[in-house]
């Protein structure tokens, strides 16, 4: 299904509109570079910050431009079940090969309300779904008993965690099976996740190091452990520094030093970096030898 590095794609704003042409060039440097699928309008995209007709372009724009090359599994989620359908059927006409559903957040629904979200969702549109589980955002987590419940639409094909709880990988492979596409949505523990049984990471990461992310993945997926542990140790500082503020802020800012033309305005309320978190970023950079 899928697998490897899989960069969940920043969005790139100017005078506070998408650049089109930006996310057209950001799209080829990164198939160019090794990454195995893409996510547009995710978390990392600035999603909750777009429009519907945003969020819809920027979807239609990395199918157009990635033209079959990698898939793409666009961010369809929404704390409202039928915006998150209108995603779904808006990714599925653009030519989307999967939507990333994330929990639904600010609601807080029960168990039950979480399995009814999907349920509805895979019940009215046939565009293979991969769950996105991330309670320290949605403060709602998507339980392996849910997911196993939820294996009974042949649509649900996968998760990306962000548990950050590894022992997750083998208790959602026994109770959906070991065809259960497990992707990890957490960079610093990748290793461990897929060492676990894992088939790949959506990255921040990647944005800004796509090569060495691919090669990283590639690492892992052959079983070449040692090699997977120096890439490990060699963008690790990066992994923890995307996150010493307010994400995306942090991989904007990498992404102006490693290639300032693509435009990098964030949407309030992100806010740009502060000073000793660039000085953070810009050590980590140095550590990855990006710069």
């Amino acid at each position: 299904m899928f697998s490897g590095s899989i960069p969940a794609l920043l969005t790139p704003f100017r005078d506070g509109r998408l650049d089109e042409d930006a996310f057209r060039t950001f799209v080829d440097w990164q198939i160019s570079e090794g990454s195995s699928a893409l996510v547009p309008c995710g978390t990392t995209g600035e999603s909750a910050t777009m429009t519907i007709e945003e969020h819809n372009r920027v979807v239609a724009l990395c199918v157009e431009q990635s033209a079959g090359r990698v898939p793409v599994i666009a961010g369809c989620g929404s704390n409202d079940t039928r915006i998150a359908l209108e995603h779904m059927f808006a990714a599925q006409a653009a030519g989307a090969d999967a939507a990333l559903v994330v929990a639904p957040y600010y609601n807080k629904p029960s168990q039950e309300g979480v399995y009814q979200h999907f349920a509805y969702l895979a019940e009215r549109c046939d565009l293979p779904i991969i769950l996105y589980n991330v309670p320290t955002r949605t403060i709602t987590d998507i339980g392996v008993p849910v997911m196993h419940r939820l294996r009974e639409f042949r649509s649900i094909v996968g998760v990306k965690d962000a548990t950050g709880n590894l022992g997750r990988v083998t208790a959602q492979r026994l109770a959906c099976g070991s065809d259960f596409c497990q992707l990890s949505g957490n960079d610093e523990t990748a290793l461990g996740f897929m060492a676990m049984g894992g088939r790949g990471c959506i990255s921040v990461t990647a944005n800004v190091a796509p090569r060495l992310c691919a090669e990283f993945q590639n690492a892992c997926l052959e079983g070449r452990w040692e090699d997977a542990l120096v890439l490990q140790d060699r963008l690790y500082p990066l992994h923890d520094a995307m996150f010493c503020d307010s994400s995306p802020g942090p991989v904007k800012y990498a992404l102006s030093r490693i290639k300032p033309e693509i435009p990098v305005e964030v949407r309030l309320p992100i806010t740009w970096p502060s000073s000793a978190a660039r000085t953070t970023i810009d050590r980590a950079l140095e550590i990855a030898g990006l710069v």
